[in-house]
This record gives C-alpha cells, sequence and structure tokens, in this order.
C-alpha cells in the first residue's frame, strides 16, 4: 500500500490522520511538525503522498510544497486547511497540490483525496 508523509504542526491532527489512513491500508513514512522537517523527510523518504498542514511554524505548508515540487515534480501533495483560508488553498493547487482536505478531518473526505491523487 501507499506511503505517507503526514506533516503538521498539532501532534493531535498528526495521529487523526494516522489513525484514518493507517484504518485504510496506507502506511505512515513518517511525520513532520514543520515545512523544514517535512522537505527534510520527503528526500529521505521519497514516499508516495504528502499531506501538508497550510500554517505551521519555521515553514509554512506552501513554502514546502513549492520547494519540494521544485525537487521532485512528480511528487504526490495534499494540503490540509481550517475553513477560512482558501485563497491559500488556491496559491497550494497552483504550486501543485492534488486536492485539499479541511480540518476538522471528515475521514471520507480524506480518504476519497487520498485515493484520488495517488490514481
Amino acid at each position: 500500500m501507499a506511503r505517507v508523509l503526514i506533516v503538521d504542526d498539532a501532534k493531535f491532527m498528526r495521529v487523526t490522520l494516522s489513525n484514518i489512513l493507517e484504518g485504510a491500508g496506507y502506511t505512515i513514512a513518517g511525520e513532520a511538525e514543520n515545512g523544514e522537517g517535512a522537505v527534510r523527510l520527503y528526500r529521505e523518504l521519497q514516499p508516495d503522498l504528502v499531506t501538508l498542514d497550510i500554517t505551521m511554524p519555521e515553514m509554512n505548508g506552501l513554502e514546502a510544497l513549492k520547494e519540494i515540487m521544485r525537487e521532485f515534480p512528480s511528487a504526490k501533495a495534499v494540503m490540509c486547511s481550517a475553513m477560512g483560508q482558501q485563497k491559500m488553498v488556491v496559491e497550494a493547487i497552483e504550486a501543485g497540490a492534488k486536492d485539499f482536505i479541511i480540518k476538522p478531518f471528515d475521514s471520507s473526505r480524506v480518504l476519497e483525496a487520498a485515493a484520488r491523487v495517488l490514481g
């Protein structure tokens, strides 16, 4: 099954996403709590899918996405955002994200996005 890198500054959100994805048979390749960690781990693990929170300390999800896409143009990313961040979601899609999911997470929507992005 696909290997997923989960990136969110909130441990609770990482655990929630991990539980949803693992329950559907995905493997969690790694977790990061900021954009810098996301880029470093992406290089190291080269997962099939990365989920990126938009708002994080040090380097946000949008900056991390741009850096990952520069190095790995075929990367598959799903952005995670709270309500009211539509402008940033549009920017993320333009930067290469394949889908987005809104917090709080709806497990069926998370799995639908992962399946669609992974094709």
